[in-house]
């Protein structure tokens, strides 16, 4: 048999939950064109996959809130390290998922991996940055201390495809949040390559969560979800955001996204600060 001979090996992207690849809960798939003509078949995630997800954060949310910030900082590196050794591949599913943008793909892909190995730097300085010892009448000490707002909810941007998704990700981890991220509807095959390189970068299982799907179908319920702590609405559409930030105040969650944050700045939006009194001895 020759190379000509071969069947092809067609390719359904799945769901990313608890650190493996899962079909929805549904069973239910959609077909998704590429830019090059070719078609593959993508999980359409529904609300009980929305709710898995969440769960899975969950459970991870205090493991990785808990790790040594120098720790955090290496495992996001690790991920720029993966997606460097994949940067080929990366371009190759950039250029297929059809956003043409001024820079390209290859920009695209190295922007991505840029994005990792700055926000791996700010882990272990974000606590004499954002927090710090603060000066009072009395004889007290009062120190600030940043802290994780726990499980984040991500709509990624459609475009740039790869780093502007990596560029929401990213800041949420590097301050010790967990995420459930809605995959972009255009390319959803971009967020799926991304988790590949998770999965195999020392991300634990729960920490980022993947879901493709419709927005229409994800996001409300993501929004809803009582037990989520903030919600980045960056790449949501205009017609979701209104029902989600309802009910995210129902909720009393976090909304980020409305305007564009990146920086020091997109890290904080997602901490909190926990301010401690403690008398002074003699």
């Amino acid at each position: 048999m020759t190379a000509t001979d071969r069947l092809g090996v067609p390719k359904t992207l799945k769901l990313y939950l608890d650190g493996a690849f899962v079909r929805s809960e549904s069973g239910r798939t959609s077909v998704h064109v590429a830019a090059d003509g070719s078609s593959f078949r993508v999980a359409r995630g529904s609300r009980k996959d929305v709710r898995d997800a969440v769960r899975a954060a969950r459970r991870a949310s205090a493991p990785w809130a808990a790790r040594d910030a120098y720790q955090r900082g290496q495992i996001l590196y690790r991920v720029a390290e993966i997606m460097e050794s994949r940067r080929v591949a990366l371009v190759a599913e950039v250029a297929s998922a059809g956003r043409r943008t001024a820079s390209g793909p290859d920009a695209d892909v190295d922007a991505a991996i840029d994005c990792w190995v700055h926000y791996a730097g700010w882990t272990d300085k974000l606590a004499h940055v954002a927090g710090g010892m603060n000066p009072v009448a009395g004889a007290f000490f009062n120190v600030s201390i940043p802290e994780p707002v726990g499980v984040v909810g991500i709509v990624a941007p459609a475009a740039p495809g790869l780093a502007g998704l990596v560029a929401r990700l990213a800041p949420a981890l590097c301050g010790g949040n967990v995420i459930v991220a809605i995959a972009s509807q255009t390319a959803p095959a971009t967020a799926v390559a991304l988790a590949e390189c998770l999965a195999v970068a020392d991300v634990a299982p729960g920490v980022v969560n993947v879901l493709t799907g419709t927005q229409d179908e994800l996001v409300p319920a993501l929004a809803a979800h009582l037990d989520i702590d903030a919600l980045d609405l960056t790449g949501a559409s205009d017609d979701v955001i209104g029902p989600a930030e309802t009910a995210c105040a129902e909720g009393v969650t976090r909304v980020v996204g409305r305007h564009p944050i990146k920086g020091l700045e997109a890290v904080t939006a997602l901490l909190e600060i926990k301010t401690v009194w403690h008398p002074k001895g003699r």
